[in-house]
Formats: C-alpha cells, sequence, structure tokens
C-alpha cells in the first residue's frame, strides 16, 4: 500500500512505539492519523486527531469502526506484558487479561474493521507482535508469550482471509524496543523509530512480516534448529 495520502488510525498511540507510529506517518505523508488511546488526553503528537479507544472494550471498538469510515490502514499496536512464572496461580488471571488485549483486541478490530477497508482502496492492517512470540522466557514471559503466539495465528489466518478483498497485513516482531517499558532492561534496544521505518516500508513493498531487529531475526530461525529454541536451553 501507499502511506502517502492515507489515513490510519493507531491504537495505544499515547507513548512508545504508538507514538513513533503517528510520527513516522505523518513524516512519511499520511493524510489523517487517528491516535486511539484510553485517555485521549494523554496523546500530544501535533497534527493528529486523539480517539478514546479500549481495545478491551467491544462496544468503543464498534463506536469508533461506525465512525471512522475513511480508514485504510489500521495499527493494532496497544499491548500490555506481564512477567511470572507460568505454574503460578496468578498467571491464570494474567494471561486471560494480555489475551484480552494482545489477541482478541486486534481480531476485534480488524473484524469491526473489515468493511471499511475494503470500501476504501489502498487498505492494510498491522499487528505488532514480539519475539517472544516463538519464544519463553524462563519463568517469565509464559503468559505473554502465549497472547502474542496466538495472535501471530490470528494474523496469519486474518492476512489470508482479508487478501481477497485486497487488503494486506503486516505482522511486526522485534525483541526490546527502546520505550519506558522496559528501561531498566539492560539489553540492546531497538529505537521506536526504526521499527515503524521498517514497518512502513514493509506496507510499501507489500511484505507479510517484518523482522525488526537482530533479536527478532535469531529467535525466528531458531525456530528450526535441532533441538529448536522453543523448547528451552535445558531440553
Amino acid at each position: 500500500m501507499k502511506i502517502q495520502g492515507s489515513v490510519a488510525l493507531v491504537t495505544g498511540a499515547n507513548r512508545g512505539l504508538g507514538a513513533a507510529f503517528v510520527e513516522g506517518l505523518l513524516a512519511a505523508g499520511a493524510s489523517k492519523v487517528y491516535a486511539a488511546a484510553r485517555t485521549p488526553a494523554t496523546v500530544t503528537v501535533p497534527g493528529v486527531i486523539p480517539v478514546l479507544l479500549d481495545v478491551t472494550r467491544p462496544d468503543q471498538i464498534e463506536r469508533v469502526a461506525s465512525e471512522l469510515t475513511d480508514v485504510n490502514l489500521l495499527v493494532n499496536n496497544a499491548g500490555i506484558g506481564e512477567m511470572g512464572p507460568i505454574l503460578a496461580p496468578s498467571s491464570v488471571e494474567a494471561l486471560r487479561r494480555q489475551l484480552e488485549t494482545n489477541a482478541f483486541g486486534p481480531l476485534l478490530l480488524t473484524q469491526a474493521f473489515a468493511s471499511t477497508l475494503a470500501s476504501n482502496q489502498n487498505s492494510a492492517v498491522v499487528n505488532v507482535l514480539s519475539a517472544l512470540t516463538w519464544f519463553t522466557l524462563p519463568s517469565a514471559s509464559g503468559a505473554y508469550s502465549a497472547s502474542k503466539a496466538a495472535a501471530w495465528a490470528l494474523s496469519n489466518a486474518l492476512r489470508q482471509e482479508l487478501s481477497s478483498q485486497g487488503t494486506s497485513l503486516v505482522a511486526v516482531h522485534a525483541g526490546y524496543i527502546d520505550t519506558d517499558l522496559v528501561r531498566g532492561i539492560a539489553a540492546p534496544k531497538i529505537a521506536p523509530a526504526e521499527v515503524v521505518r521498517q514497518t512502513l516500508a514493509a506496507l510499501e513493498a507489500g511484505a507479510p512480516e517484518v523482522f525488526a531487529d537482530d533479536t527478532a531475526r535469531h529467535v525466528h530461525a531458531g525456530l528450526t534448529t535441532k533441538p529448536p529454541m522453543y523448547v528451552g536451553m535445558g531440553a
């Protein structure tokens, strides 16, 4: 798709990667950017239109989809991450919360906007996933990884169904992105603007996925090592 002249809706747009997406889209020539957040007043990027949206609220999703009928680019960026061992009793509720935001949210939004995307030419969906889609950190990322793995499977299914109406879907994978969320973690981090740059290039090129950094590329390659990376270091 062409970014120039597009009309985009970005979820989780008030900070971090979401704010970088709205800035990058404007710089690339998008004619209008809707910046969605649970608290629209926290959207501070000039030139965008703040929108009230909690992606775990189907009623808000339906309202936004009925109002924003000019959207031809949906960026499903909103997400949460909760770390902890999967054997902990609290992990069940943590998994439910993360599935609601990280998997069901993008699915419901894509369903709600599908007809709009079909009507508006040059349309696409971006789903922000993670390198942890394919790998689980020991005693830490079980629930988060499960939610992103579900979102990846849903992205692959949606890509196939959306293709019949001329809508493309790009899944974005990265390791640590240099935002407030991981500020205290000492590890290589990719700049949010670089993730956005690669994603917009993938949209223009019609690519189905983005492996934004060495971490994502390494973990994805580990799917086919022997033993595969996802079985764990002790296997």
